[in-house]
């Protein structure tokens, strides 16, 4: 049997505006908010999430690498809404023109998954593009840039590896972090779709800044806990208010003969803006916002993954609520070729979450208590959101020096309670997108 040191992996799927943010999926996710406690009450932590398919050890000792890729790509919007905006998208918001959504580049030492004694390993990654829009860290390179692309670091952390306690040993991140909660992430290549979900878009974090520790207490439970400055934040101007946050869960590994993992993470503390920003709130400090978000792989057969992920969030400043449901299924056509469905319900109860940002710099504006340069795009209604996206990821072999590249095409339709799209004049829309991604590095 493998030990906990040699199947821990990566997150390899993972934008919360902290804006204007189903009764059974929130007793769910409450439960497993009280469940997870556990460990947080022990002081007990962690960092990895589930991972749609196994990553072999190294025969050595991983070293100091680098690596890079790009990432451009397209959404065309059959209805050509008024103002280009692809209501319910925020990264492929943009109708009916290409894009350099990242231009990444990595150095990073990887922990070794067979050390047994002390370990450490460091990750510091950037990128320029459009998504930096939307995934900055409040206070580095936030808004000193007005045009559509822009610079944002991704990551800037050290990991350090403790041979104990507990089975596997505690890993121990400290520093400038993705956010481990959720299916998708920031990095293009990771994720099934070129667009994201309304989860990933409007009920997540993306970035942290403090330290997150993994307990791996067993060689099928991992324990999480830590603690940051809060969403997208940094520390002291970086932070939108004076209060700390954290970070708590529990991840099941191994489950059915090691086809099933189940992460279960909840952040919690104060996001939105203080009055030490020109439109704070007097009360800021000291009301929670709680994130939860529980991701269920399935490795059903060597073709065939399924993905569910359940998604809660609550604010507690406005009282207001919102969350829903994502199932993923990719299956594997051939070596090149991978088909996706992404199949997706999410409830903004009080027209508070979900928003478009017409403005290059609107996005953090708002994080950070400033006024907006453009009008923002918002229902302000309560209203459900469904959506259903079809992709397909083509990924050729012996291309030489394109080796690597990779083609998303996809269909998606968006569906909404009330008029949403286009301007907010209808209640659907149909998108077009694809990206092209080239790897370079090693």
């Amino acid at each position: 049997m493998a030990s906990v040191r040699e199947i821990e992996v990566d997150r390899p799927l993972a934008a919360l505006a902290p804006a204007p943010r189903g009764r059974t999926t929130k007793a769910i996710l409450l439960a497993a908010t009280a469940a997870t406690a556990v460990g947080f009450m022990l002081g007990l932590s962690a960092v990895a999430t589930p991972a749609l398919a196994d990553e072999a050890a190294p025969a050595e000792p991983p070293g100091i690498k680098w690596s890079g890729y790009a990432e451009v790509g397209a959404t065309f919007n059959s209805d050509g809404p008024s103002g280009g905006v692809n209501y319910g998208h925020l990264f492929t918001d943009k109708t009916n023109q290409l894009v350099l959504n990242q231009l990444s580049g990595t150095v990073s030492k990887d922990l070794d998954p067979k050390a047994e004694g002390f370990d450490w390993g460091f990750k510091v990654q950037a990128y320029y593009g459009t998504d930096a829009r939307y995934t900055h860290f409040l206070g580095i390179l936030d808004t000193g840039i007005k045009e559509r692309a822009q610079l944002d670091l991704v990551e800037a952390n050290v990991i350090l590896h403790f041979p104990s306690p507990g089975a596997g040993g505690l890993d121990l991140k400290v520093g400038a972090f993705s956010t481990p909660l959720g299916a998708e992430v920031i990095a293009g290549p990771s994720n099934l779709f070129y667009s994201h979900s309304y989860i990933f878009n409007f009920g997540l974090p993306l970035k942290h800044t403090g330290a997150l520790a993994t307990l791996h207490l067993t060689p099928d439970v991992d324990l999480y806990g830590g603690v940051d400055s809060g969403v997208n934040t940094t520390l002291s101007d970086g932070d939108n208010n004076s209060a700390a946050a954290g970070i708590f869960g529990i991840g099941l590994n191994n489950l059915l003969d090691g086809k099933l993992t189940v992460l279960a993470l909840t952040h919690v503390g104060p996001e939105n803006p203080s009055l030490k920003a020109p439109l704070g709130y007097a009360d800021a400090n000291n009301e929670n916002r709680w994130i939860s978000d529980i991701t269920a792989t399935f490795k059903a057969t060597d073709e065939l993954t399924l993905i569910t992920e359940l998604n809660y969030i609550k604010d507690d400043l406005f009282n207001v609520d919102g969350g829903g449901v994502a199932q993923y299924v990719s299956y594997t056509l051939t070596p090149e070729l991978t088909a996706n469905l992404r199949a997706e319900y999410w409830r903004d109860g009080h027209g508070f979450f979900v928003a478009a940002f017409p403005g290059n710099r609107d996005f953090v504006y708002l994080e950070k208590g400033y006024p907006l340069e453009k009008t923002a795009l918002a229902t302000g209604v309560g209203t459900s959101y469904g959506e259903l996206t079809l992709g397909l990821t083509w990924k050729p072999a012996d291309l030489g020096v394109l080796d690597g590249l990779t083609l998303r095409p996809e269909v998606r339709y968006d569906k909404a309670n009330h008029n949403a799209y286009d301007n907010l004049t209808k209640d659907s829309q149909v998108t077009f997108g694809f990206d092209l991604i080239l790897p370079f590095g090693g």
